[in-house]
């Protein structure tokens, strides 16, 4: 991997909870990172060396003086998420997919060299019928999210057979970790974490057995900087941890590893919830030499460390 010559990256996102791990690892990495984002960062200050742009990608002007000398895009934005992106179809449809295809012709005319982009291990399989699940299984996305990001994959894969614009996606599991929100409707164990630091019982929707694949953001900065500079045989891998847990698998986790008791309240299921996925994260390990490190008793600490002091205080 040729990262010893600084490269120029441009995060896409890169305000988010896993924009701000990715920005982290390009700058320990030594290279030149630039931001483009709505707003900055909830949980901390603007880092020093980092240049930031805020506004929306989606808008040509912004979106080209972010692009201008870029070498390397990472492009971790979406506008929705899995269980409310059915609830409005055409903004899905327009803010991400024509919104990503118009970011791909400014690349090329920017004559950037590669796109990394985030897609869902989860959302574009949809409910498969064996784990763990491999790029080369059948995609049936559930949700207008898995469409979309398998809409993109596929004009990734168009953009670099007609102009060379070079694209490795990321299906990606569970990532949970510092600096995701709590309150943000995704991020199981940083929602179980918040609710145990506030002294509020833990509410699960269904008999707590769906099964996903867990792993820590800072694992997942690792394979989208080794993706950014590998020479990538294939176009697609997942990245996650390999292994199912389900949501009474993860209470059981917290509970050992900050040595509480927890209230748990079930609630009635939810129909858009997939019941059982993991990820066949053979690919990405053999051919990146990349593999998770962070247990998950190491991760959910970090990340208790991480939620302790947001405790409202009574």
């Amino acid at each position: 991997m040729h990262t010893h010559v600084p490269r120029r990256i441009l995060v896409l996102g890169g305000c988010g909870f896993i924009g701000s791990h990715v920005v982290d690892r390009f700058v320990a990495g030594g290279h030149h990172v630039r931001v483009l984002d709505r707003r900055q960062e909830v949980y901390r200050e603007p880092l020093p060396g980092v240049e930031y742009i805020y506004g929306d990608f989606a808008t040509p002007a912004r979106l080209a003086e972010a692009l201008h000398g870029t070498e390397i895009v990472v492009h971790l934005v979406s506008t929705t998420i899995p269980k409310s992106s059915n609830d409005d179809p055409i903004f899905d449809i327009q803010s991400n997919l024509v919104g990503t295809v118009s970011c791909l012709q400014q690349c090329v005319a920017a004559r950037v060299q590669k796109i990394i982009f985030l897609s869902s291990g989860g959302a574009v399989y949809g409910n498969p019928d064996h784990c763990p699940i491999s790029e080369d299984s059948t995609t049936q996305p559930l949700c207008s999210y898995g469409i979309v990001k398998l809409a993109i994959e596929k004009y990734l894969g168009l953009y670099q057979s007609m102009s060379g614009l070079e694209s490795v996606v990321l299906r990606v599991g569970n990532p949970y970790g510092p600096r995701q929100n709590p309150m943000g409707g995704q991020g199981l164990i940083a929602a179980i974490l918040a609710r145990i630091a506030s002294g509020q019982p833990i509410e699960i929707w269904g008999d707590g057995l769906v099964v996903r694949d867990y792993f820590y953001v800072g694992d997942l900065a690792n394979a989208i900087y080794s993706a950014a500079f590998a020479d990538c045989r294939f176009q697609v891998y997942n990245v996650g941890s390999g292994v199912g847990l389900s949501i009474l698998d993860i209470i059981g986790a917290v509970k050992r590893t900050l040595e509480v008791e927890v209230e748990t309240r079930f609630l009635p299921a939810r129909s858009f919830d997939v019941k059982k996925i993991y990820l066949d994260i053979s690919r990405i390990c053999e051919d990146l030499n990349w593999s998770p490190s962070i247990s998950l008793g190491q991760g959910i600490q970090l990340t208790w460390n991480f939620v302790q002091p947001l405790r409202p205080t009574a």
